[in-house]
């Protein structure tokens, strides 16, 4: 086989590991299972026998190795670096460019610990794992062979670091969702010990339930100006948005008896207000009306259906009007048949929706999971733009 056409499968191979990691890690949860396959097949696309992720630590300003490949027993989790240019690690992590040493047993400009030595190593590639602020870490790959690496390598390498920080920005976004949910489940269970205790409680239970949401709400908004790539923004918008739609119900019972049920139309009314102000901004044109009949129901459904407004009301603001111009609409209404049902629509005058597209508008996922959960019925009607359908069941107020 040519040298050429040896040289054409590796990169096709190589291009192969990075899809197929990419479509790995986004399927993944847990951090440690991410990096440990991205350890394993970043080695095996270049042909070494190790392979290192090292964790910046700010505490201590060093890096740490987190995760690896074909190491000995105490190198990951154990062995540091100083992040500066006395290590090759420390120098990609500090210049931002590739640290490449093809020849270690002539290099001195490095101090080595000791483990490269009992290893055998002697040619070494690293570069950055990027991050929103300071970089996650560095990614090395290592031989104890020596290997005259090219620039293919360095690409191959430099394209995985970037898949890799893109899987850790996903990780941390799923942890910090599941900090928030955890918070939100805190403040549920703090709010139903609350309920069933005398009604002189009631000012103690607002005012703990709208700190707890105020503190997850700051955390999300810290976050978010953190997150400098634009799907971890959407995904931490689309979190802030459901826990001030929760926020909106709690500032709706501020006053009223401690009970189970509250008015659905004086609720969706200021959301549709809270939503508006919002979503505006500089050189918009689009209208958001709301007229709402008085349907007193369970909190609970009260909260499913305020999630699925502010979700359907920000997709059509985001993907409706790419002029910036139109009108949303917002309706519930009483159903005077007698079935126990009540309508809530959600209509647009925009683009329009194409079902089965719900890539290209974030949230309907979850609007159909509420539909579900609360034991409605979900429809798209049919025209000029969109209109989304909610068939509701009414609650009846049973004070408690």
């Amino acid at each position: 086989m040519s040298e050429d056409l040896k040289r054409v499968e590796n990169l096709l191979r190589q291009q192969a590991a990075i899809a197929s990691f990419g479509s790995f890690a986004l399927r993944q949860t847990d951090l440690m299972t991410v990096l440990n396959e991205a350890a394993r097949v970043c080695a095996a696309g270049l042909d070494v026998p190790f392979c290192k992720i090292c964790r910046y630590r700010t505490e201590t300003n060093d890096l740490l190795i987190v995760s690896g490949y074909g190491w000995d027993e105490g190198v990951v989790g154990h062995i540091i670096s100083r992040a500066d240019e006395s290590s090759p690690q420390g120098s990609a992590f500090i210049t931002g460019l590739p640290a490449i040493c093809d020849d270690l047993r002539n290099e001195t400009k490095f101090i080595l610990p000791p483990f490269y030595g009992e290893h055998g190593i002697i040619s070494t590639i690293d570069v950055n794992i990027k991050g929103a602020g300071k970089p996650y870490g560095v990614l090395e790959i290592d031989s104890d062979v020596q290997r005259n690496f090219d620039q293919h390598d360095i690409n191959f390498l430099t394209g995985f670091a970037n898949v890799l920080a893109e899987a850790v920005a996903t990780s941390e976004r799923v942890a910090l969702l599941q900090v928030t949910i955890e918070q939100m489940k805190s403040v549920v269970d703090e709010k139903d010990r609350l309920l069933g205790q005398k009604k002189v409680l009631a000012e103690e239970l607002q005012h703990r339930v709208r700190n707890n949401l105020q503190l997850v709400y700051g955390m999300l908004n810290r976050q978010l100006e953190q997150t400098a790539d634009e799907p971890g923004q959407r995904g931490i918008k689309a979190i802030s948005r459901r826990v001030s739609t929760l926020a909106q119900v709690y500032e709706h019972l501020i006053g009223t008896e401690m009970t189970r049920t509250t008015d659905f139309g004086g609720y969706v009314t200021a959301l549709c207000r809270s939503l508006a102000t919002f979503q505006s901004s500089p050189g918009d044109h689009v209208t958001l009306t709301c007229d709402s009949d008085a349907i007193t129901l369970d909190l609970d459904v009260v909260t499913a259906l305020g999630i699925i407004v502010a979700e359907l009301v920000t997709n059509s603001y985001d993907h409706a009007f790419p002029d910036g111009k139109g009108a949303i609409n917002v309706s519930v209404r009483k159903n005077g048949d007698g079935d126990g049902l009540s309508t809530m629509t959600i209509s647009d005058d925009g683009t329009g929706f194409v079902p089965g597209n719900e890539n290209k508008r974030h949230g309907v996922g979850l609007v159909r999971r509420l539909v579900e959960q609360i034991g409605a019925k979900l429809t798209l009607g049919s025209g000029i733009g969109t209109a989304w359908t909610v068939s509701f069941p009414e609650q009846p107020a049973s004070a408690s």
